[in-house]
């Protein structure tokens, strides 16, 4: 058995442990994918490489009703797909090479499996460790409906790779993934179908969030609301998805959005004792140590908020605590802001207004339209709007939801002030508001409370 200072399961967040303090640390690296994990390979990344190509094409769409002659006249496919790739996939190499040239440094490229306390089944070797990261992420789930294994149906870690664009997408599901890579297929060429087992899209969100964002896309799209699968098959090159109570929807791909699911299970965790939810996530505390001496975790395998601004500060703070044992640091979960680069784009902090029903809390809501300020008039925006959830009684913002172009960097502004416990009046007036820019929605907003 192979024995190790330190052991790092995930090359996602997991990798940017390591720095000078580790450098005389005998350090292994198990990493059964590419180096970079979820986000670099087949998450935020890509997708938002992918975001950024659709939104033009929206916007060539959008040009006449300006006076502007532009028009969109197809996407070629494989030139987004490789210009995402071509830059990405050397960013994965470069970053398992680097590892691989450090002296105190190994790196296993298998998969893992927990064999006994602290003891790591790893391809052929089986390795070990008095302190052990398990930073091992999450994977996409696939829900158990007949036929699903079988008919070649995509999840987002395949979607974004295929050869060309289908002419018919049918999309499974209505959370963030679905929202984000339905709007992108559909933006550049796709006719897009949803399928959702709720009546809503993104029902996570607050609700004047959600109810725009399922009529927007039902203007947009086919969509089918409160739905039951029967099963999924392959009716020769078409792809059938079975509707108990509705029929049949045909396409030439599936995309599977049905949400992602920790790997604490596929590692084993609990061969080596550490303790788990009923959801599967690894159970740490504040400063990211499980129930087991040693053995710390982070990112999407113990937090289903599953954000990777949310890793890269659980790495953060595990990476200090590693090194300084009597100054240990906590990790921040406070006001975690969230972002879905549907179309149009959505950036939130904060309780919804459902939360604070739910509360009991004495609050105030206000709706801002993109429209009441000068750039979103002459943008002619009709649907964009900013909505603001006061305390009334410490007039502190309880929530913050944007849906509308640039949403998840205005909202920027709203956390800082949130998270320095400004008051809405400090907020609204306190600061210069550039005329005329889109901020000005915020500061309306905020006037109004």
């Amino acid at each position: 058995m192979q024995r190790f200072d330190l052991i790092i399961i995930g090359a996602g967040s997991g990798n940017s442990i390591i720095g000078p303090e580790h450098d005389d640390m005998d350090i292994a690296i198990v990493e059964r994918g590419l180096f970079g994990g979820t986000c670099l390979n087949v998450g935020c990344i890509p997708s938002k490489m992918f975001v950024y190509a659709a939104e033009i094409a929206e916007l060539a769409r959008r040009g006449p009703d300006l006076g502007v002659n532009t028009r969109f006249d197809g996407a070629d496919w494989p030139a987004i797909r490789d210009r995402v790739f071509d830059r990405i996939d050397p960013m994965a190499e470069g970053g398992a090479d680097y590892r691989r040239g450090l002296d105190n440094v190994t790196v296993f490229a298998h998969d893992a499996r927990f064999v006994g306390p602290k003891e790591l089944q790893v391809g052929d070797d089986t390795i070990t460790a008095d302190t052990i990261v398990l930073a091992a992420g999450a994977r996409a789930f696939v829900p158990p409906i007949p036929g699903i294994d079988t008919a070649g149906a995509h999840t987002s870690d395949t979607i974004m790779r295929v050869d060309t664009l289908p002419e018919r997408l049918i999309v499974m599901g209505g959370g963030y993934i679905a929202a984000e890579l339905g709007s992108v297929f559909g933006s550049l060429g796709s006719d897009v179908t949803y399928l959702m087992r709720s009546d809503t899209m993104l029902r996570a969100q607050d609700h004047d969030i959600s109810s725009r964002i399922t009529r927007i896309y039902g203007d947009r799209f086919t969509t089918h609301t409160d739905v039951f699968i029967e099963q999924v098959r392959r009716d020769g090159d078409e792809l059938v998805v079975d509707l108990r109570g509705v029929g049949e929807v045909r396409g030439d791909e599936l995309l599977v959005a049905s949400g992602r699911i920790p790997n604490g299970d596929q590692l084993g965790v609990a061969e080596t004792g550490v303790a788990m939810d009923d959801a599967g996530y690894v159970i740490t505390d504040e400063f990211g140590r499980t129930n087991v001496d040693g053995i710390w975790a982070l990112g999407d395998i113990g937090n289903p908020v599953q954000l990777k601004h949310v890793a890269n500060h659980e790495a953060r703070v595990v990476a200090h605590n590693l090194t300084n044992p009597g100054a240990l640091q906590a990790m921040n979960h406070d006001l975690i802001p969230t972002a879905v680069f549907s179309h149009p784009q959505i950036g939130s902090v904060g309780l919804t207004e459902t939360q604070c029903q739910e509360q009991g809390l004495d609050y105030t809501a206000h709706v801002q339209k993109y429209g009441s300020a000068a750039y979103g008039w002459a943008m002619e925006d009709t649907e964009s709007i900013c909505k603001l959830i006061m305390d009334n009684g410490a007039r502190k913002l309880l929530g913050a939801h944007i849906m509308g172009p640039q949403a998840p960097t205005l909202i920027q502004q709203l956390i800082q002030g949130m998270n320095f416990g400004q008051t809405v009046d400090e907020m609204a007036t306190g600061q210069y508001y550039i005329h005329p820019a889109l901020p000005e929605v915020i500061e309306q907003a905020l006037l109004e409370l």
